[in-house]
């Protein structure tokens, strides 16, 4: 099942003309299994369901020009719904996910607008992306064909093998934790789609970019850009999004 959004929604919302055009690719498929079963993305944060947060900071973004959101099919009539009565405007069409993240991402790229030039691609249930790293990830793939956010390792990591021996420190200094979004050019990333052996069942989209060969630059994001995961997630996001109300 696809549900288009009014056509007329996004109508009025300037092409763009000086630079290049951006999908946002909101994957928003998965099973909520270490949520309890309960889908994450309509879950309350701060009175507002997680999708739409995530939905209105893209929408508030200068640089992306539209939205597909890939979901779970039973999800997306509700979504639908959701997304009509708060009058988002740059989602253009909720697709059916697939089994694994890529065949989700690949199945909303397939209907991205034609003159899309670059993807951003996000988790839908990462609601706590700012305008600042929306624009800085998105203008250094601008520069550089690729590029992610995410943040340094604060703890020490360590390799542990079969036994739960542990059998490797790694260098801390050179470790960084990924975050979306993770943002190409879409004519390398279906390039490397095309290409790379079992490409549907990576989990991240910029493993997908690194297997075909292609440097990914790493923006520096924030700490408070989580990914609401399991329950205590929403704990954190409500403390984020107080402390953000403070002046």
């Amino acid at each position: 099942m696809r549900m288009h959004l009014k056509k007329q929604n996004i109508e009025n919302i300037p092409a763009a003309s000086v630079r290049p055009f951006v999908s946002a690719v909101l994957v928003a498929a998965g099973n909520s299994t270490r949520m309890g079963g309960v889908n994450k993305q309509f879950l309350q944060l701060d009175g507002a369901p997680v999708l739409l947060r995530t939905v209105r900071a893209f929408e508030a973004c200068a640089l992306v020009d539209e939205i597909i959101i890939a979901a779970r099919e039973q999800d997306i009539p509700q979504m639908a719904a959701l997304l009509r009565g708060a009058g988002a405007r740059k989602v253009r069409e909720i697709v059916r996910g697939g089994d694994t993240r890529q065949e989700s991402v690949f199945a909303a790229v397939e209907r991205c607008d034609a003159q899309s030039e670059f993807l951003a691609i996000h988790d839908g249930a990462r609601p706590l992306v700012t305008d600042r790293i929306l624009t800085d990830t998105i203008q250094a793939a601008f520069q550089f064909g690729a590029a992610a956010t995410g943040v340094r390792i604060k703890d020490t990591v360590k390799v542990v093998d079969e036994n739960g021996v542990i059998v490797d420190t790694p260098d801390r200094s050179t470790l960084w934790a990924v975050h979306t979004p993770q943002v190409f050019a879409k004519e390398i990333y279906l390039r490397a789609s095309r290409e790379v052996p079992d490409s549907a069942l990576f989990t991240d989209d910029c493993k997908l970019l690194e297997a075909a060969g292609v440097p990914v630059h790493m923006i520096e994001g924030s700490y408070e850009n989580i990914k609401i995961t399991t329950p205590e997630d929403i704990w954190i996001a409500e403390g984020i999004l107080a402390g953000r109300k403070q002046p």
